[in-house]
């Protein structure tokens, strides 16, 4: 075999086995960026060698075909490609010529632009106007049946107007996970002792794959619609009047500035360029520009090659990467134990961003990519949020560079570590580290479980040095008159302190429960607990077999909490807390004492253009009302914003009202 045949032969292994890591486990080694390297090699090779091409070559294929998952299969008819990828200003000219060479057009075409998600393929299948089936890409023919998972997807329309075609129609589009979302799903993940996922691809990936749909339920995810298989259902002449019937439908569909249309390549180059500074704003992650003949009756004649068609193109972003050295790697000690490795780095600019630190996540991890101190290393942003580093330079290692050694003890208190069988945390098990009892702290205080205004990690750190605190409970003994001797602290500043602390004495009492640090027990799951047992009284008593009963609560947080409880080190927190001379009363609601929206509950549903969910949901808790995730016959209001989905035809079922976005103010009183 020849050189040529060799590089060959590697090429296509390697990329099928990058597709596999990517594909089927959602667990890629490399970068986009260097995946395209490799692809374009190889398809180069083939180009200029016609007598090496193979029609099984991942140059002529889809993704990777789901062999092996317990997942059920689903085989479509018109297949799900992909797209081909242009890499700068000449190769976006480039798909123009191909377009108007193909079309034998005396002129171009125009066009419509949409930013290129990166998150999971999936198509939708609705019949007589109900979703029935739902898949993946997977090889593009062939499929993973994800139905029950996509049925806890809020934004996905779970039944369509009557203004939608009664017959089969297939809709496909992109399930993505918001930064926020990724961010919230990492930290609770890292809290239990288990790997972070590396991007927010990857985390809408690995959910949406699930086996047991509580699972996926539990993350938050979100859909944007970009496409139908049978275009002409829509009875639209071009893309750009589709995606508006898509959104008339229910469907949520990108509505920033760069999904438009545009009459030429030029003004592509430009949308692409605004799109290339402004997408760290966007709130979910996107890796480049689609550009799509926008006249669909193009499309048939331009057709398809095995893997892409010929009437859309990617433009892909340059990969944000910098490079910088390790100047030591530190093990850090949080809330529950977990010991995290963490690169300290000479500051450098990341899209943006300067970065001086990045965690390697867990001992398994920093072998794997053999992070030293000294190294000079690349780094991004995965998913244009968290530091990473994306490998080592090697051949600029030190020659007397030597492996980390992960420590066996805890590195604040000495403690010796433990990390169980499947497990990739090692922990330190001892709850009074002084690390721990910060870590706790911090999240005692913050904005998901008591909110107490301006204690963050600095303050924190200043009060138990100064030894006025040794635990969470003592910031309700705190004085006026020891916080204002406190460095930097006034009159003034000690004064709001000790209001904000107050306050957080009749806060709702799932903030209470979530504010415990119980592994395992989240936002989510301190909802459902306090709405069943009511007081902190009741959960302590609450055993695993009655915990195991509540939806979306699984045997690991039932046992987690009973553990928790049995714990006489919590137990007298616990106590302390809620013992008469500290004043702490946690309610069962969080109501303002004559709001005008006390005890009534809130459903929102669609984009309101005002306010954010997030803010919208704050205006209605502090006027004393509550949200909820659901339609019931319990709700009294659901919030209707652009592009509601199926939330809107279940309130109509439980005749609950209807308000759009005006009515909400106004009810809010704005």
């Amino acid at each position: 075999m020849t050189q040529l045949e060799d590089r060959i032969g590697f090429l296509r292994s390697e990329i099928k086995r990058h597709n596999d890591l990517y594909f089927k486990f959602d667990n890629p080694e490399i970068s986009d960026a260097a995946y395209d390297l490799l692809l374009r090699e190889l398809e180069k090779l083939e180009n200029d060698h016609p007598e090496l091409k193979s029609l099984t070559s991942p140059s002529k294929t889809v993704g990777a075909a789901p062999e092996g998952r317990a997942l059920s299969q689903v085989k479509r008819d018109n297949p799900m490609l992909s797209l081909d990828k242009a890499m700068n200003e000449s190769e976006i000219f480039d798909f123009e010529d191909r377009v108007v060479r193909f079309l034998g057009a005396l002129s171009p075409p125009t066009y419509h632009t949409m930013p290129k998600f990166d998150g999971l393929a999936v198509e939708l299948c609705y019949e007589q106007r109900k979703l029935n089936l739902a898949s993946t890409r997977g090889d593009g023919t062939v499929g993973e049946n994800i139905t029950s998972n996509v049925n806890t997807i809020e934004a996905i329309p779970k039944t369509l107007p009557p203004s939608a075609p009664e017959g089969r129609l297939s809709v496909r589009g992109e399930v993505y996970m918001e930064k926020k979302d990724f961010l919230r799903l990492n930290e609770e993940r890292e809290a239990d002792g288990e790997s972070p996922f590396a991007n927010p691809r990857n985390a809408a990936a690995g959910s949406l794959r699930q086996l047991d749909s509580s699972v996926t339920k539990n993350r938050k995810l979100s859909f944007f619609a970009y496409g139908l298989n049978e275009i002409e259902a829509a009875g639209t002449l071009t893309y750009s009047q589709l995606m508006k019937k898509l959104a008339l439908w229910g469907f949520p569909v990108e509505s920033s500035a760069a999904s438009c249309e545009a009459k030429t390549i030029p003004e592509v180059i430009q949308i692409f360029k605004r799109l290339d500074n402004q997408r760290e704003a966007l709130p979910y992650e996107i890796d480049g520009l689609v550009v799509t003949v926008d006249e669909l009756s193009l499309w048939k004649r331009l057709g398809a090659t095995s893997r892409a068609p010929r009437y859309a193109v990617a433009v892909k972003f340059k990969p944000r990467a910098a490079q910088t050295k390790v100047l030591n790697i530190e093990v850090q000690v949080g809330r529950t134990g977990a010991l995290t490795p963490v690169a300290v780095m000479a500051p450098v600019e990341v899209g943006g961003v300067t970065i001086s630190q990045a965690t390697l996540h867990n001992e398994d991890e920093l072998k794997r990519k053999d992070v030293r101190e000294g190294d000079l290393v690349k780094v991004h942003r995965a998913g244009d949020v968290i530091p990473e580093i994306i490998e080592v330079v090697l051949e600029a290692r030190p020659p007397h560079s030597a492996p980390f050694i992960f420590p066996k003890n805890c590195p604040i208190c000495g403690t010796t570590s433990i990390r169980r069988e499947n497990e990739a945390v090692a922990r330190c098990p001892n709850r009074a580290c002084p690390a721990q009892i910060e870590a706790r702290l911090i999240h005692f205080a913050s904005k998901n479980a008591l909110d107490i205004e301006g204690l963050g990690p600095k303050l924190a750190n200043q009060l138990l040095s100064a030894n006025l605190i040794e635990r969470p409970s003592d910031l309700f003994r705190l004085s006026f008159d020891k916080v204002k001797l406190m460095p930097r602290f006034g009159e003034k500043s000690a004064q709001n302190l000790i209001e904000a602390i107050d306050k957080a004495r009749t806060k709702s009492l799932w903030r209470f429960i979530n504010s415990l640090s119980i592994r395992h027990v989240g936002e989510r799951s301190s909802q459902i607990l306090a709405d069943h047992f009511k007081s902190l009284a009741a959960l302590a008593k609450a055993s695993v077999e009655e915990l195991k009963t509540l939806n979306d609560v699984g045997p690991e947080v039932a046992q987690s909490v009973v553990d928790f409880f049995q714990s006489p080190l919590n137990t007298s927190f616990v106590s302390d807390l809620l013992s008469p001379e500290l004043n702490v009363s946690p309610s069962l609601e969080q109501n303002i004492e004559g709001g005008p929206l006390t005890g009534k509950r809130f459903v929102l549903t669609g984009t309101l253009s005002t306010l954010t969910r997030a803010e919208a949901k704050a205006r209605v808790t502090t006027k004393g009302g509550r949200v909820l995730s659901s339609v019931s016959k319990e709700t009294d209001y659901l919030v209707a914003g652009e592009a509601p989905g199926s939330k809107l035809s279940e309130a109509r079922k439980f005749n609950v009202t209807i308000l759009d976005e005006e009515a909400f103010l106004k009810l809010l009183g704005q």
